[in-house]
């Protein structure tokens, strides 16, 4: 059986009695090709240049109306967070690297602290920070605190949340399939997480040290392409996102489940020993200091209790750029952003992929513009308009089925039927057609508007 090889750099550990006993320590199950295809040194290389040709086509889109865009991210966490050891700094950076302006937090609640009370929220270093939780099955942005609260149920804590103001996403859908809560503000269309969690082998190799060791090389070289080669199209959970639309409007964002928690790294413990921790310092092993390879050079200037070695395959950075919800504001606060959300002004891009800033799509009738989230009755004379800031795969998709499909820059469709419209722009990279952009619905029905 062919195992992928990647090359090495000279700090990367060959294998060696160390090595044997990290692989003896963590029996896991055999990474096969097969399900790492993506990740090899040829593929992200030409992952890379396809990505660098697009930059070259990329051209402004001005965007008509009087809403600014902003990118957000959401499900992000921090320390507050007992699987994350995030700083609010580092988070920051990390956002305005990726072109974030806005941090929505959902924490893991915990009786130790207030996650509403507590956690980040206002304006830092240009960053809008918003805080909620992750808990109970949602992505809850509450107004008020929510300590010591108990609900039974789903339906009832969401009609808690949102009968105060709040907002609520059903997240990690493929664990709540059934669900249909009334009054849900929306849902998570893509999920990073659960992207990967289908893909059982690269799980195991994700915990495995020796395979970490290995791949070093391609996540220091690719870091983005590397950690976004998990991408792949989310048909089940955009399946029930269009089937709940048919019922009532869900605003569909993407959930970057951002830890900043897979990793590697290797202290000096004591005069004769190492330390091997994950990322967020669980012990792996103890093997003696001098097993490990070029252990002198690596002690070289350093004490004992100084980090020999780190590895981290998800930093804030990359997991923020990988997907983002991207939001039409009136203004760049927490109210505006709320208001966006429950009006259903947003699309979900995979910006690794390209910069979708200017992606538009929204009605045009006599009556005027209609963003995304907009719900009209059905007339003469509306149409569809899509436009990008590069050609891609147009799909156009009414109740969930693909109704037009076509290649460019725009895309204009006459509306003769009433429906759910939304649409999807595709890109062609290396060989390989992947989801760029996913807008939220145009609902279009024979009664008056709802919302």
């Amino acid at each position: 059986m062919h195992h992928p090889r990647p090359a090495r750099s000279p700090r990367i550990f060959p294998f060696c009695p160390f090595v044997a006993a990290v692989t003896a320590l963590l029996l896991v199950n055999e990474v096969h090709a097969e399900a790492l295809a993506r990740l090899n040194a040829k593929r992200l290389e030409a992952v890379s240049h396809a990505i660098q040709a697009l930059r070259k086509d990329w051209k402004e889109v001005p965007r008509p109306g009087p809403y600014r865009e902003h990118r957000a991210n959401l499900h992000v966490h921090s320390h507050w967070s007992h699987d994350s050891r995030g700083k609010i700094e580092e988070i920051v950076a990390a956002a305005k690297a990726a072109g974030t302006s806005v941090l929505m937090f959902n924490e893991h609640p915990a009786d130790h602290y207030d996650f509403f009370k507590e956690g980040h929220q206002g304006i830092k270093n240009g960053v809008l920070l918003i805080p909620g939780a992750e808990t109970a099955g949602f992505l809850a942005f509450p107004t008020t605190s929510l300590r010591g609260v108990k609900t039974d149920g789903p339906q009832e804590f969401c009609d808690l949340v949102r009968g105060r103001g709040g907002l609520m996403f059903v997240s990690h859908l493929e664990e709540r399939m059934d669900w249909n809560v009334r009054g849900v503000t929306g849902m998570e269309i893509y999920n990073t997480h659960a992207d990967i969690k289908d893909e059982k082998k690269l799980v195991a190799a994700l915990l495995n040290p020796l395979w970490l060791l290995q791949a070093a090389e391609l996540f220091r070289k690719y870091p983005q392409e590397s950690y976004s080669a998990l991408q792949d199209y989310p048909a089940d959970y955009l399946r029930r996102w269009d089937e709940l639309c048919q019922s009532a409007p869900h605003t569909g964002v993407s959930a970057n489940d951002a830890h900043q928690s897979i990793g590697l790294v290797i202290r000096w413990s004591d005069e004769e020993t190492a330390r091997v921790e994950d990322a967020l310092g669980k012990l792996l092993l103890q093997p003696p200091i001098e097993s490990l390879p070029h252990s002198e050079e690596l002690r070289k200037g350093k004490r004992v209790g100084d980090v020999l070695y780190q590895l981290q395959l998800d930093p804030y950075v990359v997991a923020l750029r990988h997907v983002g919800t991207h939001l039409l504001l009136a203004e760049h606060s927490e109210q505006g952003v709320r208001e966006a959300l429950e009006a259903g002004r947003a699309f979900v891009a995979f910006d690794w992929l390209a910069d979708a800033t200017g992606f538009d799509f929204a009605a045009i009738s006599d009556t005027g513009r209609h963003e995304m989230g907009s719900q009209l009755p059905l007339g003469a004379g509306i149409t569809l308009r899509s436009a990008a800031p590069l050609p891609v795969h147009w799909r156009l998709l009414r109740n969930g089925k693909v109704v037009e499909e076509s290649d460019g820059r725009t895309l204009d469709y006459a509306v003769v039927e009433p429906g759910n419209y939304r649409a999807e722009a595709w890109l062609d990279i290396a060989g390989e057609r992947m989801i760029w952009v996913l807008s939220n619905p145009i609902y279009m029905a024979k009664g008056s508007p709802t919302r």
